[in-house]
């Protein structure tokens, strides 16, 4: 099991640790009742993870002596709203949680949201734990405390940061993803080669085909590479005032495109969508060359990820979501665009006409 720590030096009790590995579950029961977090657990999982991996955990919390429920919400991203928060901790509140009790979030990016948010708020704060099972949230959403919940006019548009006790990435709960989600977790896994490590945008190119297959042993190293960067990054600005801005390529077309289509496109679809978008942005500005934007859309398209719009979803419709992305400062929103592969920077003056362009480009 790997070990990698995320060194938050103005809130050493916010520090923690990421483990990576296979067969780690034991540990991990372990490493929980250890740490003393808390004298009762509750597992917050969804419809589809619950019955896959749910009572297995349950067992492993129970051998170390931890008592455990599990609390089960509806899959989807319709379980990211305020009222489903209110509804999971009057749930918490029935089986007697209080403020000795810990939230372990197993399952992907929206049960670690809505878990994670729910513990930042319930009784004014109690610990959590992330336990991912999908590879978009193992190398983006389990990492860096952010927590989220949407509303109907945009993404993650109510949230905190509030940092887990530790995330434990079981790589073996990778083997139930249906390959959508493998593909889905691309997104993320290219957008670090992209703003960080062209290294690592080489070696997708060269070797995509393995973890598209699901080859463990080199998912994991890749999953670490993934970690390290957004724990460097993470560690320099925890709550996204500078540096951390960068880890948002892709997403600002990518949020507006998941709240226009009522979000049944996924986010790493979106954000795959987002990050064609912004390079081309970048080339059309003249910060990119075309060689570069090009090498970016074909991984995008090896990756199996879209590289159009869905149809129906209007350029429009997608254009006017940009008036409530939580990243707009005075009125202005800001674009992490490329200079070159590995050299991302924060634009604040990009143009609507600019962008409406681009977006009108995505769908033909």
């Amino acid at each position: 099991m790997k070990k990698i720590r995320i060194n938050l030096d103005k809130k050493r009790s916010a520090s923690h640790d990421i483990c990576i590995g296979r067969g780690i579950l034991d540990r991990a029961g372990l490493l929980m009742a250890k740490g003393n977090w808390g004298d009762r657990c509750f597992v917050v999982s969804d419809s589809i993870v619950a019955p896959l991996h749910g009572e297995k955990l349950l067992a492993v919390l129970a051998g170390t002596g931890l008592k455990a429920d599990l609390v089960e919400i509806p899959a989807g991203e319709s379980s990211k709203s305020i009222s489903a928060v209110a509804d999971l901790a009057g749930r918490l509140i029935s089986l007697g949680a209080d403020r000795r009790s810990l939230l372990v979030a197993l399952g992907g990016g929206v049960v670690g949201d809505i878990c994670g948010f729910t513990a930042s708020v319930f009784m004014r704060g109690i610990p959590y734990v992330q336990l991912p099972t999908s590879l978009i949230a193992m190398v983006d959403s389990s990492i860096g405390g952010k927590t989220g919940v949407d509303l109907p006019s945009g993404k993650n548009l109510l949230g905190s940061f509030y940092q887990p006790k530790a995330v434990f990435m079981e790589l073996d709960y990778l083997k139930t993803l249906p390959p959508r989600e493998v593909v889905n977790g691309m997104a993320e896994i290219i957008k670090y080669g992209i703003i960080d490590d062209p290294e690592l945008f080489d070696l997708l190119e060269s070797d995509l085909s393995r973890i598209i297959d699901r080859n463990l042993d080199h998912i994991e190293r890749i999953v670490a590479k993934a970690v390290r960067i957004k724990k460097g990054i993470v560690e320099i600005d925890e709550t996204e005032m500078g540096l951390r801005r960068i880890l948002n390529f892709g997403h600002t077309i990518g949020h507006a495109v998941e709240a226009e289509s009522g979000f049944t496109v996924s986010h790493g679809h979106a954000v795959g969508l987002g990050i064609l978008g912004a390079s081309l942005l970048s080339e059309k500005m003249n910060y990119l060359n075309p060689e570069e934007n090009s090498r970016i859309a074909s991984l995008i398209r090896a990756a199996g990820l879209p590289v159009r719009l869905p149809a129906g979803l209007r350029p429009a419709g997608v254009l006017s979501r940009f008036r409530f992305d939580k990243k707009k400062e005075g009125g202005v929103n800001k674009f992490v665009l490329l200079k070159k592969i590995g050299m991302p920077f924060v634009h604040d003056g990009v143009s609507p006409d600019m962008i409406g362009n681009v977006i009108q480009e995505l769908a033909t």
